[in-house]
This record gives structure tokens, C-alpha cells and sequence, in this order.
């Protein structure tokens, strides 16, 4: 059996089954991982308060039928809006450590187009999707492009893009 130990940010929380949960975690060491957490749903549950998306936590997992979530303590919270964190899961792949980003998430410096340039997407480099001007200022993660305000207006309502200005 496995044991991983370290300092983790919490992605997401979702509900597994009437009473786990499954937790998506950023390490520095490790990358994304996401592990299932017993009874977390429970009112006497221990781990439930230190699990919630935005927490920097000190976490142990075990590898016992997959990972699972043995301990965790609260030790700081992110000042990043928790939708930015679920659509910052969605794009990390798993157990890809990325230095820069654990610094950027913990530094602080939370920005989308610093965490998209670690990522691959280096939006200085990118043109809009639709027109091709230089400088974009959104990004669709659903399908990859970089849009620039004038043409990200021109899409449909349901889009949801990532503000890349700051």
C-alpha cells in the first residue's frame, strides 16, 4: 500500500455514493490527483470542514482500491473564486506535476493568462479564433480557441469563457 503526503489545494468536492465524496486535488509533488473520501457526507465527519474547494490542506492519502483520503488539515485558504477553481480542474490532466502553477495558486497570483501560459496556452502567442487579431481577450476551454472581445460578443449565450485581460 501506497502513502502520499503533502501540502494539496482542494479543487472540487462532489458527492460519491449516499455518504463519500470524491475530491479533486492539486499537489505540488503529484499534480491532480482525485481521490474518494469515506463518510465525508456524514454530520460527525472530521474531514468534511478541511475538503472544501479553495482550502490549502495538508493531506494524507492511501492507495487502497484506488486513492483515498486517510487525513487532512485546513492550513490556509486561496483567495481564487471557486468557479475558476472547477474550471481549473477541468483543464489540469492527472498526475502531471506543474511547479509553476502550485507557485502562481499559492503565491497569490492567480490570473488566467499566467495559469494558460503554464498550461500550454500562452496567450501572447495566441491570435483570435475568428478574426485573427493579435492580443486576445478570452479563452473557450471547451473548444481551445482565444477570441478577441469583439468577436467573444458575437457568440452564444451558453459559452462560458475565461477572461484572459488581467
Amino acid at each position: 500500500m501506497r502513502e502520499f503526503v503533502g501540502e494539496a489545494v482542494v479543487l472540487s468536492n462532489d458527492p460519491n455514493g449516499d455518504l463519500d465524496s470524491r475530491v479533486s486535488l492539486f499537489t505540488k509533488e503529484y499534480g491532480k490527483l482525485s481521490a474518494k473520501v469515506k463518510s465525508a457526507r456524514k454530520v460527525t465527519s472530521k474531514l468534511a470542514g478541511h475538503l472544501q474547494p479553495g482550502n490549502v490542506v495538508r493531506a494524507r492519502l492511501i492507495e487502497k482500491h484506488g486513492l483515498q483520503v486517510a487525513d487532512a488539515l485546513k492550513q490556509s485558504v486561496l483567495n481564487v473564486p471557486l468557479p475558476d477553481l472547477f474550471r481549473l480542474n477541468g483543464l489540469l490532466a492527472d498526475e502531471q506535476p506543474e511547479q509553476e502553477m502550485w507557485e502562481l495558486l499559492i503565491g497569490g497570483q492567480w490570473s488566467w493568462s499566467k495559469i494558460l501560459r503554464v498550461l500550454g496556452w500562452d496567450p501572447a502567442e495566441a491570435r483570435c479564433h475568428t478574426c485573427g487579431k493579435a492580443a486576445p481577450a478570452f479563452f473557450d476551454p471547451k473548444g481551445q480557441d482565444f477570441f478577441c472581445s469583439e468577436c467573444a460578443s458575437k457568440l452564444r449565450g451558453g459559452e462560458v469563457l475565461l477572461d484572459i485581460r488581467a
